[in-house]
């Protein structure tokens, strides 16, 4: 297994990857990142200097990713943790904590003060990761993702 930065060459295959597990928890398509525009373009959408998306491949399978970018429309000092799925055979390994660890970190080195994250309620197995690592529930929505469906939202905060 390999943690890895985005390439071009995987954009289709992690678009897929994401839709298909959207798909597979019966997630509306509408307001969740199903129906981002940028999804079949993801190493484009964080190729900025503050961004980063980790790609997890075993054997040259691409497994599913997640990554950091700044928050929209939102103070600089805060990221976003976006687009982490997985699909069901990588689930449940301690892949995804591992990856969030190299988002949190790169969130860090690009001196972010806190990450935000937004999912929706019945995903309890992606909320009890969070929290293990360090995020906290808030009330209400922050920035403006375009996620109307997601009902969650959770916070981390660095310093």
């Amino acid at each position: 297994m390999t943690i890895r930065e985005i390439n071009h060459q995987d954009n289709i295959q992690i678009a897929l990857i994401i839709r298909d597990v959207i798909t597979e928890m019966k997630a509306p398509k509408t307001g969740t990142a199903f129906s981002d525009p940028e999804l079949n373009f993801l190493s484009d959408s964080f190729s900025g200097s503050r961004s980063k998306y980790f790609i997890i491949e075993d054997n040259g399978k691409i497994l599913g990713g997640a990554g950091i970018n700044p928050l929209s429309h939102f103070n600089y000092s805060v990221c976003e943790l976006q687009k982490m799925y997985f699909l069901n055979n990588a689930r449940g390994k301690g892949w995804g904590e591992m990856i969030i660890d190299k988002c949190l970190c790169h969130a860090k080195e690009n001196d972010f003060n806190s990450c935000y994250i937004e999912t929706m309620s019945f995903m309890k197995a992606a909320q009890k990761l969070y929290l293990k690592k360090g995020f906290k529930y808030i009330a209400k929505p922050i920035g403006k993702t375009g996620h109307v469906n997601c009902d969650t939202w959770m916070i981390k905060h660095f310093k």
